[in-house]
């Protein structure tokens, strides 16, 4: 294994040649720099790290005294932490002093204290597999954990005991579950354990940060390890316990789907039609959150039918209610809470097509009701079809094709993407003889409905129907 690290290091170093560069002018200046943490391990696992990790034995003014003229950018803003930021044709890099910090345990800021060893330094790193470095000059590995051994076996495990590690930084639980989708790595028994008995903890840490870490953890390819660790160590319970909320006990008279498991498959589908179903994407937080959402509204709606049937109704009102909720409280983006919550609500108005049997109405107010969401609410839709009947799996994928085709058909007539009455507010109120108020409002919405069911008008028969409306109704001067 030895002949693989010295292999993987080398190459670490062609594809970094800044590294080297830099490391001969710490040398130069008496000092060690060492790359270290997750650009290391990412290197030993073939993945190529956009930014670089650093730390010397250097104290942060001195760091800044060799960087200077060298980057082309500089930055201290992290220097009280013992960082340094540099910029070099367009690499980032952060240089950090060695640590040895104590925690109060109250927080999760530490006494920054700087160290005088790498291996003290190494101790302080939330898992072994960030607590390997490299020393740049001699290019020697240095692995005092075993790091190499868990990244080998694709364990997650902790320098210090878990105990100590989570005690001084409980934001560490939350990296195990983002670890464990990034990577497919499982955590150790210990670290369950200790996850698992310390999950109150996860309470000092800002919702800001819980955010960061959820995100990274439902952007990575498989996103399932890290919920199932976050749900059965109870984490969950304390960041997103909608999400645990939906385990459902099933009886054996009252069978339905497990709504937790339904929702995780829900979100492998979606993710696989980010890159399956045009127009094809990225990963996609908003749709993913969506998935993992979707049916969040389930438990609270839940109802026994005679005869042994379940029923949720209205669970979709209550879920993007729910999400809504959750998703401010984690101090999402309004625009984040604002689709995801919308994409919850309109889950279900699908099933209303059934064979084809809506109107072209129909059709245009689902359209305008997605507004810019549709393309994702179309896969939110399909992935939302996870029953083992491939006959009815099939029926459903048709008939939501048919859906698409008719879709696609009135946009080829009409401006689906932005409807709008057939007149504009200023052709109201001359045509009724209105000043600006409700009035003009109210005529806008009759003839917002108006577009809807029946598509574009001709000038003069908008005006006529706008007359008749407001003749009906007492408005202006008709």
């Amino acid at each position: 294994m030895n002949d693989v690290v010295e292999e993987q290091v080398v190459e670490l170093m062609r594809v970094s040649p800044l590294a080297e560069e830099l490391a001969e002018r710490f040398a130069r200046a008496g000092h060690r720099l060492y790359l270290v943490g997750g650009s290391v391990r990412d290197a030993l696992l073939g993945r190529r790290s956009e930014d670089l990790d650093f730390t010397t034995d250097a104290r942060p003014d001195r760091v800044l005294k060799i960087v200077s003229g060298w980057g082309d950018a500089v930055w201290d803003v992290g220097i009280a932490f013992g960082t340094v930021g540099v910029t070099k044709k367009g690499t980032q890099l952060e240089i950090t002093t060695f640590r040895a910090d104590s925690y109060d345990r109250v927080g999760r800021n530490p006494e920054v204290t700087f160290g005088d060893s790498i291996e003290g330094d190494l101790l302080r790193r939330d898992f072994t597999v960030n607590a390997m470095a490299v020393e740049l000059a001699s290019k020697t590995f240095i692995d005092p954990h075993d790091g190499l051994s868990a990244l080998r076996e694709k364990v997650l495990d902790t320098p210090a005991t878990p105990q100590e590690s989570f005690a001084d930084d409980p934001l560490r639980m939350l990296r195990a579950a983002r670890f464990a989708a990034q990577l497919g790595f499982t955590a150790a028994p210990r670290v369950v354990d200790a996850m698992t008995s310390m999950a109150e903890e996860i309470d000092r840490i800002t919702a800001e940060r819980v955010q960061a870490e959820l995100s990274k953890l439902l952007l990575a390819d498989d996103p399932r390890p890290g919920l199932e660790l976050l749900v059965g160590t109870g984490l969950a319970d304390r960041v997103v316990p909608e999400v645990s909320g939906m385990r459902l006990a099933i009886d054996e008279h009252h069978q339905h789907k497990d709504v937790y498991q339904h929702s995780l498959t829900v979100l492998a589908q979606a993710i696989d039609l980010e890159k399956t179903h045009e127009p094809t994407s990225g990963p996609d937080l908003v749709l993913r959150l969506a998935a993992l959402l979707h049916d969040v509204g389930k438990p609270a709606t839940r109802e026994f039918q005679p005869g042994g049937g379940v029923s949720f109704h209205h669970h979709e009102v209550v879920g993007a209610r729910m999400a809504r909720k959750r998703l401010r409280a984690l101090k999402f983006s309004k625009e984040i809470v604002d689709d995801v919550s919308q994409l919850v609500f309109l889950h279900l108005r699908f099933h209303g097509y059934g064979k084809g049997e809506w109107t072209d109405s129909a059709v245009r107010r689902y359209v305008t009701d997605a507004g810019p969401l549709l393309t994702r609410l179309h896969k939110l839709v399909r992935a939302d079809c996870t029953t083992r009947n491939r006959r009815k799996a099939a029926a459903l994928q048709a008939t939501y094709d048919d859906l698409e085709a008719r879709i696609a058909a009135l946009k080829a007539k009409e401006d689906l993407d932005r409807v709008r009455p057939d007149l504009n507010g200023e052709q109201i109120m001359e045509l009724l003889g209105l000043k600006p108020g409700p009035d003009v409002g109210k005529a806008w919405k009759f003839l917002k409905e108006l577009r809807l069911d029946r598509g574009p008008l001709e000038h003069d028969e908008a005006v006529a129907e706008l007359k008749k409306w407001a003749a009906e109704n007492g408005v202006g001067d008709a």
